[in-house]
């Protein structure tokens, strides 16, 4: 049976086994992350209506970058679960290990959503499909 995340507007199911944690961060966003028992990652950001989800967008891309020199990026625009996203999907070297991560963006009439979910590539085929789930759990 898996977990169910419900508070303050946003509500996404994800996997019991994998352990979650809440920040209120910068900028008055607020993030929900889930961490897989192996390291893989989801999380949510919520920023106030009216954030320029561009912006949003370059400064992660730009904060990959300063970590990870090998980055690269291609740019998407996607719907999941009927809603319009923005983002990039960003491949990247971290310890001799290739890693892939995707951010997508879009904004309600309430808020600014950035999802970011990040996993090693010889798990990514396998947790992909719970990313996707996770985020077409939080679009419905």
């Amino acid at each position: 049976m898996p977990g169910v995340y419900d508070r303050d507007g946003i509500r996404f199911q994800y996997p019991e086994n994998w352990s979650l944690e809440e920040d209120e961060a910068a900028e008055g966003a607020r993030t929900v992350s889930v961490t897989s028992p192996t390291g893989a990652f989801w999380q949510i950001s919520v920023y106030p209506r009216g954030e320029n989800p561009q912006r949003l967008l370059d400064t992660a891309v730009a904060a990959m970058r300063e970590i990870y020199d090998s980055l690269e990026t291609e740019e998407v625009d996607e719907t999941i679960a009927g809603r319009d996203t923005t983002g990039y999907d960003l491949n990247f070297y971290c310890l001799d290990l290739t890693n892939t991560a995707v951010l997508r963006c879009w904004q309600s009439p309430i808020a600014t959503y950035l999802v970011f979910y990040q996993a090693e590539d010889r798990e990514y085929a396998e947790v992909e499909a719970v990313f996707r789930a996770m985020s077409i759990s939080l679009l419905k």
